[in-house]
C-alpha cells in the first residue's frame, strides 16, 4: 500500500476525545511510576538475576524454568517485572497513536511528548538488559532507575499537555525570566536529590543480588549528602511560596504547591525512618514510589506556573490588540 494512501486512511479516522487521550496519558504516567516500584521489589528481594540473560530469561527460554541455582520465586519476580514492561509499552504506544490522531495538530510539543513514551520504554528495556548483562553493577542500576525518573517527568508534562477543546496556541518564552530561572534551579535540585538517592541505594544493602559489588562509600556518608539535597530542595520550595505570593496577574496554584510540600515532607520522613530502622525492604519500595510522586508533584507545579503565566500574557496581548 502506498504511503500516501495509508496516510490518507489514517487521516480519515475519527479524532479521539480529549477524555480518552487524557485517560491514556494518566495511565502512562501511573505505569511509568509503578514500574519503578516493581523494579525496587526486584532489587530488595534479590531477584535481579532471577532471569540471568536478556532478552531471554534463560538461554533457550523466554520464560522461567526449573533451575537448581535460581529460586523459582526470584525468577518469577524478575520475569513479572519484564512482563509489566510490555504492559507499559502497549499503553505508551496507544497514547502516541491517540496523540497522532488528534486534530488539528497545532501542538507539536504534545505529539513529541507522546512519541517519547514508547521510545522511552524501548530504551529503558535496553538499559535493563545491559544492567542484567553487567550483573547489576551499582552504577548500571542507578542509570536504570534514573531513566525511569526521566520518563515519569516527561509523562507528567504529557498529562498537562493534552489539548483542551478551547486551547489557544501560546507564545514561546512568556514566563518571567527570574521565575523561569528559579523553576530550572528547583528542577536541578530535584535532579541532584534523585542522583544522590541512587548512590545511597548503590552503597546500601539491596543490590538486587547478594553477590553484586556495592558502591565503595559508607552508606551513612551518602545518606547525609542525600539529606542535604532534601533540605535544600525544601528551602527552595519555601522561597517559591513567597515568590508566588508576590506575583501579580494570576492566581498561584496553591493546591498543587501544598501537595508538593506535603509529598516532599512525607518522602523525607520515610527516608529518615528507613535509615534509622536499617533499610527494611518495604520502606525501600515505598521510598522509590515516593520519589516518583515527588517528581509528579514538582512537574505539576512547573506546568501550572508556566501555563497560568502564558494565559496572563495572552490576555495582556489581546487587550493591547483591542
Amino acid at each position: 500500500m502506498p504511503l500516501e494512501t495509508l496516510k490518507a486512511r489514517i487521516d480519515r479516522l475519527p479524532d479521539p476525545s480529549r477524555r480518552l487521550q487524557l485517560g491514556f496519558a494518566v495511565a502512562v504516567l501511573a505505569t511509568q511510576a509503578l514500574i519503578a516500584m516493581t523494579g525496587a521489589v526486584v532489587r530488595v528481594t534479590g531477584s535481579g538475576l532471577g532471569c540471568p540473560t536478556w532478552p531471554q530469561c534463560f538461554p533457550g527460554s523466554m520464560v522461567p524454568v526449573s533451575h537448581p541455582e535460581y529460586d523459582t520465586l526470584n525468577q518469577w519476580i524478575e520475569y513479572g517485572n519484564r512482563l509489566f514492561t510490555g504492559v507499559v509499552g502497549i499503553i505508551a504506544g496507544i497514547c502516541f497513536v491517540l496523540a497522532y490522531l488528534h486534530r488539528p495538530r497545532t501542538d507539536r510539543r504534545y505529539l513529541w511528548l507522546a512519541a517519547a513514551m514508547p521510545i522511552g520504554v524501548v530504551v529503558q528495556a535496553a538499559i535493563g538488559g545491559v544492567t542484567v548483562r553487567l550483573s547489576l553493577v551499582w552504577w548500571s542500576v542507578a542509570i536504570h532507575l534514573l531513566a525511569s525518573t526521566v520518563m515519569v517527568w516527561l509523562a507528567t508534562l504529557l498529562v498537562h499537555a493534552v489539548p483542551r477543546d478551547d486551547d489557544v496556541p501560546a507564545p514561546e518564552n512568556t514566563v518571567p525570566g527570574a521565575l523561569r530561572t528559579w523553576l530550572y534551579v528547583q528542577t536541578a535540585l530535584l535532579a541532584g536529590l534523585l542522583v544522590t538517592g541512587t548512590m545511597v541505594t548503590g552503597a546500601g544493602p539491596h543490590g538486587g543480588d547478594p553477590d553484586t559489588p556495592r558502591l565503595g562509600i559508607p552508606v551513612e556518608t551518602m545518606a547525609h549528602v542525600h539529606a542535604t539535597f532534601l533540605y535544600t530542595f525544601l528551602g527552595s520550595l519555601v522561597l517559591l511560596g513567597f515568590w508566588l505570593r508576590a506575583q501579580q496577574g494570576f492566581p498561584p496554584p496553591w493546591r498543587r504547591y501544598r501537595v508538593l510540600v506535603a509529598v516532599v515532607v512525607a518522602q523525607g520522613t520515610v527516608g529518615l525512618v528507613q535509615f534509622l530502622t536499617g533499610v527494611p525492604e518495604l520502606l525501600v519500595c515505598l521510598h522509590v514510589l515516593g520519589a516518583m510522586c515527588v517528581i509528579i508533584a514538582t512537574g505539576s507545579v512547573w506546568c501550572a506556573v508556566r501555563g497560568r503565566t502564558r494565559e496572563v500574557d495572552l490576555e495582556a496581548a489581546g487587550s493591547r490588540v483591542g
